[in-house]
């Protein structure tokens, strides 16, 4: 199948041949028709498998469908996202795929200054990509007005509800008109994500492309068995010795983020630290400086790693595992991306075996383990607790333990047995509620896609 069968129009699909793309994903070839008949739509697929495109090209053409050029422009799609950095992908996106069509976007979230958002919103955009709290903000001061929106598409809707954005949500919800055609997209699945799919989607297709929480098959996994105080020693030898130039590292802790960067930096290894105490420009330098081979080495949290998007970004090190298996299924995500191989090392102490086993299970297989020459683990050390380090608002009270974080995500599949209010009328024959289971080119003169905010 190529992208000219999936009822595109002649623009996109200009814009899809620049970009270099003949073949459609599988969740791109799934969803694009799906959407494109006007259909709600519950969507689940590994990260880097190219769902952004899969539903900014049928919202584009929907957009076109209707397209009156005598009209002045209102907000007609809202995408919703979790993060700064993924709402600046997938502004990205509608721009590289837009930009022979005359629609304005605006991608808005906090950390920068509003004012600029307020003067693009008012010159009136077609498109608005943003992140919860902004959003809310900007409609509160009445310079956004949601009430004609036609497309609403939540993105990573699991990491949304693991940041605590659920009653931002349901505000967003009671905002919009009933009449629209919506679409979530989530890496996971848990009991809270059917909850809100239930409560805001109408007769939805279910659209799966790969198991929920399985790691894709172009990722080499490897366990290193280290010894705690060696890690910082073991990362640095893989770094140096393989000589490698671009290395995406997850740390647990913010504070543990600045001072591994800070390490490294000290051993003659370019390194930036990204989470989410840095400023909005901190953060966008960082990953620039990281995207351009300025730096080696990205330290990340999880929080900040969901829009880190790099087709050939060849090495992601767990510096330390995550207390919540499935954020090892993100982490690891950031690799392999559009059809690319990559490696993802764990550099695991005795403190973390549980988590270790905790992922194992999550993804139903056993990580091979290598031994480092030099590195052999001390057998005398005893484990010591971890605590409760996380940054995650889920991660729950550790303290004393180290089992991994006991969590309700399941595979699509089971019956809900708890309904929500919703804003949105819902209608009986809900199929979900019963299912039995980077460089973009120069934009045309007719467009203007903007961003609202400079970044310095």
């Amino acid at each position: 199948m190529s992208f000219s069968n999936l009822g595109l129009c002649a623009e996109l699909l200009r814009a899809i041949k620049e970009e270099g793309y003949t073949t459609p994903t599988p969740i791109q070839a799934k969803s694009i028709p799906v959407i494109l008949s006007k259909k709600d739509v519950l969507a689940g697929a590994q990260t880097g498998t190219g769902k952004t495109a899969g539903f900014t090209l049928p919202l584009l053409q929907r957009l076109k469908t209707a397209y009156n050029k005598d009209k002045k422009s209102h907000v007609r799609a809202l995408i919703l996202t979790p993060t700064r950095e993924l709402a600046a992908q997938v502004a990205a996106s509608v721009e590289t795929y837009g930009k022979y069509l005359p629609f304005k976007s605006a991608v808005i979230f906090g950390g920068v200054g509003i004012n600029p958002q307020i003067s693009l919103l008012k010159k009136g955009v077609d498109i608005v990509i943003a992140t919860p709290g902004r959003l809310l903000d900007l409609v509160s001061q009445n310079c956004l007005d949601l009430t004609k929106v036609e497309f609403f598409i939540l993105d990573e809707a699991d990491r949304m509800l693991d940041m605590g954005f659920i009653n931002d949500i349901k505000k967003v919800l009671a905002i919009l008109p009933k009449e629209r055609q919506n679409l979530l997209f989530s890496a996971t699945f848990s009991d809270e994500i059917k909850k809100l799919a239930d409560s805001l989607l109408n007769s939805p297709v279910l659209i799966e492309v790969a198991t929920a929480n399985s790691t894709s098959h172009k990722v080499e996994q490897i366990v290193h068995h280290v010894d705690r105080e060696r890690k910082k020693e073991l990362l640095i030898h893989l770094v140096q010795k393989n000589n490698w130039k671009q290395v995406l590292v997850f740390t647990r802790t913010k504070h543990g983020a600045n001072k591994l960067s800070e390490a490294l930096a000290k051993d003659g290894i370019t390194s930036s630290a990204i989470h989410g105490n840095k400023s909005q420009g901190a953060r966008t330098k960082a990953l620039e400086d990281f995207k351009s081979g300025n730096v080696r080495v990205l330290v990340a949290t999880d929080i900040a790693a969901r829009g880190i998007d790099i087709d050939q970004l060849p090495h992601v090190i767990n510096f330390e595992l995550p207390n919540i298996a499935e954020d090892y299924v993100h982490r690891i995500g950031r690799t392999g991306r559009a059809g690319n191989t990559g490696d993802a090392i764990s550099l695991v102490c005795v403190d973390e075996h549980d988590y270790l086993f905790g992922i194992e299970k999550l993804i139903k297989q056993k990580i091979k383990k290598v031994e480092i020459l030099g590195f052999k683990v001390d057998p005398d050390i005893k484990a010591e607790p971890i605590g409760n380090r996380s940054n995650r608002g889920r991660g729950g009270n550790n303290q004393g333990s180290n089992k991994p974080k006991e969590n309700s995500r399941k595979p699509f599949g089971r019956k809900k047995e708890e309904s929500s209010q919703s804003p949105k009328n819902k209608t009986s024959n809900n199929r979900f509620a019963n299912k039995n289971k980077n460089e973009t080119s120069n934009t045309s003169k007719n467009r203007r896609t903007n961003s609202g905010f400079k970044n310095n």
